[in-house]
């Protein structure tokens, strides 16, 4: 099954105009997640909207949006008037103006998005749109709605599509000089900063996001992978501290005494590359960290615990459900 779009509507530059699709470009659904459970029954929490003063359900047809003036008085805002003042960008993303890229801020960046033509029409104009952007060398900027609030958002080429990025007001990123204005202007001697630089020529590297790994995620599907199958779970030892640091030249140092082998990363590309010069296959690598977890014997008890941890193969992965967002 494909994925599901967010969005659907118009991309419009001028007169040129086409139908598109717009997909988020990343996803959390395969982290482990948690539901909240009773302890004594062993049931799911089920949470119920309840009138804050009577303690009485509500149901949906009656609770409405209010805007919150002062202590227990809010102003009531219909569906109807929100979308009275709903914006034309609702069903269309109109490019207003191209900047270099370069001159956008990473502070206003929230998160990308895959635009593609929506249907077997409009091929013709989306690949005139995407080239004259890619052309021009810049970032087209454009407005569209998402959960009915409406968003700025940057396009650009990306292969045959166009990747889009939606990005904060100015009222939503905060000035730094509130934060830096009491850090103190150091001066640091040649010697140190030499030292510093060769730490990081020492871990410098090329960007390979595919050897990345989620320590934490990896932690947690270990757990719960235990748990199944009824090994032991061993207490975690308490980490070991560098103590405190007296002298920044010393500790510069010992930072390159401790350097001898490459960064984490760093060595998982040594090892890669090795085992390819010795003619081994490298491991494949995860798509997905769902697929680590054990699957579901039977109901656990005495008969889990005798059962030794198996590899579990790998099942198949549904395919995860994009809520529609506008």
């Amino acid at each position: 099954m494909a994925p599901r779009a967010n969005w659907k509507g118009f991309l419009r530059l001028s007169l040129v105009t086409c139908p598109v699709a717009l997909y988020p470009a990343t996803s959390d659904t395969e982290k482990v997640s948690f539901n909240q459970i009773n302890r004594k029954t062993g049931h799911r929490i089920k949470y119920l909207k309840v009138d804050a003063e009577t303690g009485d359900e509500v149901t949906s047809e009656d609770i409405v949006k209010g805007y919150k003036v002062d202590t227990d008085t809010y102003i009531e805002v219909t569906k109807d008037e929100l979308d009275d003042i709903a914006l034309d960008s609702t069903h269309t993303i109109e490019i207003d103006e191209f900047v270099p890229k370069t001159d956008i801020d990473s502070r206003y960046l929230i998160r990308p998005y895959y635009l593609v033509p929506d249907g077997k029409v409009g091929h013709d104009a989306f690949a005139v749109i995407r080239e004259t952007i890619r052309s021009m060398d810049k970032v087209a900027i454009g407005r569209v709605v998402l959960t009915n609030r409406e968003h700025i958002i940057a396009l650009e080429p990306l292969g045959s599509g166009l990747m889009g990025t939606l990005l904060r007001y100015p009222y939503e990123v905060r000035g730094e000089k509130d934060y830096f204005d009491d850090i103190q202007d150091v001066k640091l001697t040649k010697d140190m900063l030499d030292l510093a630089k060769h730490i990081v020529e020492k871990k410098s590297g090329a960007f390979e996001p595919e050897l990345f790994e989620d320590h934490y995620e990896t932690a947690l599907i270990d757990l719960i992978n235990k748990k199944r199958s009824g090994a032991p779970i061993a207490a975690k030892a308490a980490p070991k501290t560098g103590g405190n640091v007296i002298n920044l030249m010393d500790a510069l140092k010992k930072s390159i005494a401790n350097e001898k082998d490459a960064s984490p990363v760093a060595k998982v590309a040594k090892d890669v590359t090795k085992d390819a010069i010795k003619g081994k296959k490298p491991k494949k690598r995860v798509e997905g960290q769902r697929e680590m977890l054990l699957p579901i014997a039977g109901k656990g008890g005495k008969d889990a615990a005798k059962a030794a941890p198996k590899k579990a193969d790998k099942p198949v992965r549904a395919p995860a459900r994009a809520k529609k967002a506008g």
